[in-house]
């Protein structure tokens, strides 16, 4: 049994209250996470958890141990990131939330650090929200900002960037906005993405009907509302109406013709994008690592990247 896996285990179905929501996080099967914690039960000698069909619990050991086990994962972590000092590499794991879109990004492009780091394991949890990195043992998060949390330490690593699409069907059937209030009388798809979802920003750098250099908020309607991004892409791609799309997901497709930028002349409105991690510790080579990619990976694509800024770490 590898004791300090098993530890880990048990300690994350103990914050979860599941054996499939860890096996899930880990790419692994219900049953080996139950085994795992069946094996450290063996090797205590103790049941830790009462197993039902509705739900995992603990027992009264097993709310005695939860404080033992976090100190021995602790040890063996602190040990772990002090071989990897030594030795000048990222060693161990790092687990990161991302925005769904991005984390979508990161997980086609993230071989190249794999490749270079091959003691460094990721997981990837993807949200559209906030987590509580503490809770959920989080070692980072990307985030939409501006950032509230005052426990945590932001980095701005780049901005968001979007497009107002639509598919040749649906332009074919309607006239194209030529401006972002025209917007007001056409179908359009919403879905969550950050603020209110049915009022989209423009920024008028022409001052056509406005003074030059504002901003214009537009509410949308449309008979189609989503709760994800991917289902409002391939919405738009069938015809259904006009969105408001990252540039990471429709580029090609613009590219391609599949789909067609609209209103280029006035941008939407971008957001910060902020890499966070808890304040309490200094940070290990392997979680370095991950927010070194992070910046390469900004710094590639110009539409997100800080515009030959440096980026800024501050406590907030």
């Amino acid at each position: 049994m590898d004791l300090i896996a098993a530890l880990q285990s048990f300690l994350r179905v103990a914050q979860t209250g599941s054996f499939s929501a860890v096996a899930a996080e880990r790419g692994v099967t219900q049953p080996a996470v139950s085994r795992q914690v069946s094996a450290l039960e063996d090797y205590l000698g103790i049941r830790l958890v009462h197993r039902s069909t509705q739900a995992v619990t603990l027992t009264d050991e097993g709310r005695e141990f939860v404080a033992s086990a976090q100190h021995l994962v602790d040890a063996a972590e602190a040990l772990q990131h002090a071989a990897g000092h030594r030795r000048g590499k990222p060693v161990g794991r790092v687990r990161i939330a991302l925005p769904v879109t991005l984390g979508l990004c990161l997980s086609r492009r993230l071989g190249r650090l794999l490749d270079q780091c091959d003691e460094l394991s990721v997981d990837i949890i993807l949200r559209d929200g906030v987590s509580d990195m503490i809770e959920e043992g989080l070692d980072l998060e990307v985030r939409l900002g501006p950032i509230g949390d005052s426990s945590l330490v932001a980095r701005h690593i780049g901005h968001t960037s979007s497009f107002l699409v639509a598919a040749p069907s649906y332009l074919i059937r309607h006239a194209p906005p030529r401006h972002p209030l025209d917007l007001q009388r056409h179908d359009c798809i919403i879905y969550p993405r950050w603020g209110r979802d049915d009022v989209w920003w423009f920024y008028d750098k022409n001052g056509e009907g406005t003074e030059a250099g504002t901003e214009i908020p537009v509410t949308v309607h449309g008979r189609l509302k989503v709760n994800h991004a991917d289902a409002a892409y391939h919405a738009v791609l069938d015809g259904c109406g006009i969105a408001l799309m990252s540039h990471l997901m429709v580029s090609e497709d613009i590219h391609a013709g599949r789909l067609h930028q609209l209103l280029p002349d006035f941008p939407t409105r971008n957001f910060p994008l902020y890499v966070v991690y808890p304040s309490r510790r200094s940070l290990p080579p392997r979680t370095c690592a991950v927010i070194d990619y992070l910046m390469t990976l900004m710094s590639e694509d110009t539409s997100m990247a800080l515009d030959g800024m440096p980026s800024q770490t501050h406590r907030l």
